[in-house]
């Protein structure tokens, strides 16, 4: 790979939300993932720039969101940063529960958790940062875990 990090700013839309999906295949294919793991890595990418792009800034034009990708030699860090209101994680149904399976939405973070080994989502002064990491040899003490810090 010729570079390590890359940063976009990006508008709440759906085409960004496809350009993150995108990215994240390509980098991740570039940092030597498997094709498994680089259609982990951009299915995660993608529920995380929705989320971002449709909870966080409500579709609004002039807000934007942020996706980074970096690839540190031991993993690929995904982050995913929206303006909005922020995101309450208590609030958040378990879509695993009888009277959320048959919902048509909800299942953004549990996708993330399950794609990823490490996930983060923190509270910024606006919105919501989610940062989700793949090892490259796909082992961590988090594996399927969030570690949240609110």
């Amino acid at each position: 790979m010729t570079s390590n990090r890359v940063l976009y700013t990006l508008d709440s839309s759906l085409e960004s939300v496809n350009t993150a999906e995108e990215t994240a295949q390509l980098f991740a294919s570039r940092a030597g993932f498997d094709e498994d793991n680089c259609l982990k890595i951009s299915m995660a990418a993608r529920e995380a720039a929705a989320n971002a792009v449709l909870h966080g800034n409500a579709y609004d034009p002039n807000k934007k969101m942020t996706v980074a990708f970096e690839y540190t030699g031991h993993a690929l860090v995904v982050t995913v940063t929206d303006q909005g209101k922020g995101l309450d994680l208590s609030t958040i149904p378990d879509p695993t529960t009888p009277e959320n399976l048959l919902k048509r939405s909800g299942r953004g973070i549990f996708l993330m958790l399950a794609l990823m080994d490490e996930v983060r989502i923190r509270p910024l002064e606006p919105g919501t940062e989610v940062t989700m990491v793949k090892n490259v040899n796909g082992n961590s003490a988090n594996h399927n875990k969030a570690s949240k810090r609110v």
